[in-house]
């Protein structure tokens, strides 16, 4: 079989090593092998970022939509509101996953690709005394936006607000400085910039909101954290879980310790530098500057005349996978991302099979 080289946003290449640990056994959850083990991944998350003294890692079975409805459900107070910042997909699903709650909320609504303005932020922000939160997507994957998180941190900060971030494809991929900007809630998942297997994502909490948070009623069974937190505390876990996926995600931790998360980061910065430079020679346009993209994934606009289907295809019969637009840019964009374990020559050989596609007749 042909090897794949997946520029999706996820999932993405493993290391065999990643690939194999799946390989360890049938084991009861029950157990304290297990149990050892997600101690271990919870401790590894914390010492990759630094953050072992204001954070704890809380652990869920399931993508990182399952993390992040964790963290929406469980973060507001019932007489208080949240401030949901729209400018993609992703954002518009933390609105979805409050209204889902019955929570009470106020919206920004930007553009998709459209870079969030501060001085609207800050103006809800005095104008609604009730809320309590504010919840925005870091990098907005529908686009390949970075959000200003700096930013939007100082201001909650400045007014008090807890924080929840769906760092899901930007954690261990773009800059996040969890001891200068106050995120209360970063949620990340093990199959995009960690480089491990879908099965297993997570919340990093910060410790000193604990009491707010376990004085919140449970709103779910699966998503309520601050019981998760308690029993993960206890060493034991309240349902049962993908225990490979957990394998592979300690593995994938023990290879970004190697690393080092800013050894990462800047490896993913040089790389989406050299692939744009290669777009813009083969005469592609970015769908957003240039300075608002993530380093993860860049969207490009779609020739006139060329469809995404045909482009897929011709890719994967070379050996890539590429993504198409959502929602409405499904016909406008396609999307590449250099997330994962690929080889430096398969980003060469990428933009040559592009090339070539460019100087074909598509339809």
């Amino acid at each position: 079989m042909k090897k794949i080289t997946l520029m999706n946003p996820g999932p993405v290449n493993v290391t065999d090593r990643v690939r194999d640990a799946q390989l360890r056994g049938d084991l009861c959850h029950r157990e304290p092998e297990f149990l050892d083990l997600m101690g271990s991944i919870r401790k590894k998350l914390l010492q990759a970022f630094d953050i072992e003294k204001e954070y704890s890692a809380i652990l869920i079975t399931g993508s990182g939509t399952a993390a992040l409805e964790m963290a929406v459900s469980s973060c507001l107070t019932p007489d208080r509101s949240m401030l949901v910042i729209q400018n993609g997909v992703y954002g518009d699903r933390i609105g979805k996953m409050a209204d889902v709650h019955r929570m009470s909320k106020h919206t920004i609504n930007y553009n998709w690709g459209e870079v969030p303005r501060l001085e609207e932020v800050e103006q809800a922000l005095q104008e609604n005394s009730s809320i309590e939160v504010i919840a925005m997507v870091h990098h907005e994957t529908t686009t390949g936006l970075l959000n200003p998180l700096p930013e939007i941190a100082l201001l909650a900060k400045q007014y008090d607000k807890r924080l929840v971030v769906d760092c899901i494809s930007s954690l261990g991929g773009d800059k996040i400085n969890f001891g200068q900007y106050p995120i209360d809630f970063a949620v990340g998942t093990a199959n995009k910039c960690i480089h491990g297997l879908p099965g297993v994502s997570f919340v990093l909490h910060r410790k000193k909101d604990l009491p707010r948070i376990k004085d919140i009623p449970a709103r779910s069974i699966y998503f309520d954290l601050a019981e998760h937190l308690k029993v993960q505390e206890q060493g034991d876990t309240l349902f049962t879980p993908a225990i490979q996926a957990h394998y592979a995600l300690n593995a994938a931790l023990e290879e970004l310790l190697e690393e080092t998360v800013d050894g990462r980061i800047e490896r993913y910065r040089k790389i989406a530098k050299g692939l744009r430079k290669g777009f813009k020679e083969i005469g592609l346009e970015f769908l957003i500057p240039e300075s608002h993209q993530s380093n993860c994934l860049t969207a490009l606009k779609l020739p006139n005349g060329l469809s995404y289907d045909w482009l897929h295809d011709k890719l994967k019969e070379n050996g890539f996978i590429i993504y198409a637009g959502q929602g409405l840019f499904n016909k406008k964009i396609f999307r590449i991302a250099n997330m994962g374990n690929i080889e430096e020559e398969k980003f060469d050989l990428c933009l040559k099979v592009l090339k070539k596609c460019f100087t074909t007749t598509g339809e």
